[in-house]
């Protein structure tokens, strides 16, 4: 029987503080989130690998690590409303939900979407709520945002979502050419989004991102 709190332990030493990911908030975060409530029964035994956790329609639980430099590049603020683009089966949230005053999670799939909320339910997260809608247009009824994190790989950010972003909001993703593929922090001010590269990284394409021609970031 798999021993989860010395796997999730293992995670952190293993794979995340390697990464140079050693901010507090961030491994306390990680370390205080059983992600074995967060994935399917069948998956569990592979809950703390050192890669992307596949699930249905092509998406995935991040990589430890590259979920983890997200969120040490976005830096989330104790005071802030996330937007958690693609939260799947609600693990990104729960571990969002310790850093943030509150996160939305928007899940497309309807199934992941209702396993998510229980999990977070059974889990006692209070502070985030679960969405079932369109990962590309955002969802604008709860925004405007302070940060926005896209849980997969991207070929192009929508207008709808750049503009729910508050002014000086980030927005933070993995945009995916092939095998190639790098981590993109975007800041706005006014109306635009300045973009720069944080790290090499690559996520299966969320199809709701997905175009003939890759990083676009409108």
């Amino acid at each position: 029987m798999t021993n989860f709190q010395t796997a999730r332990e293992a995670m952190v030493d293993c794979q995340v503080r390697p990464s140079d990911v050693t901010k507090y908030p961030i491994i306390d975060a990680l370390l205080k989130t059983p992600k074995e409530k967060y994935v399917p029964l069948e998956k569990q035994s592979v809950a703390y690998v050192g890669e992307h956790i596949t699930l249905p329609d092509n998406r995935v639980i991040l990589d430890p690590r590259i979920f983890a430099k997200m969120l040490d590049a976005i830096s989330i603020r104790s005071e802030e409303l996330v937007l958690d683009v693609g939260c799947s089966t609600g693990y990104s949230t729960a571990v969002i939900a310790k850093l943030a005053q509150a996160v939305v999670a928007l899940e497309s799939n309807i199934d992941m979407a209702e396993f998510a909320r229980k999990a977070l339910e059974d889990e006692g997260v209070d502070n985030a709520i679960v969405i079932s809608g369109n990962l590309y247009d955002g969802d604008e009824k709860h925004g405007l945002y302070d940060v926005i994190i896209i849980q997969g790989g991207v070929q192009k950010i929508s207008k709808n979502l750049k503009d729910q972003l508050k002014d000086g909001g980030r927005i933070i993703s993995i945009f995916t050419d092939g095998a190639m593929g790098q981590c993109f922090l975007g800041i706005k001010r006014g109306s635009d989004i300045t973009w720069r590269s944080e790290f090499d990284a690559t996520a299966p394409i969320i199809k709701d991102f997905s175009e003939s021609k890759s990083f676009t970031f409108v």
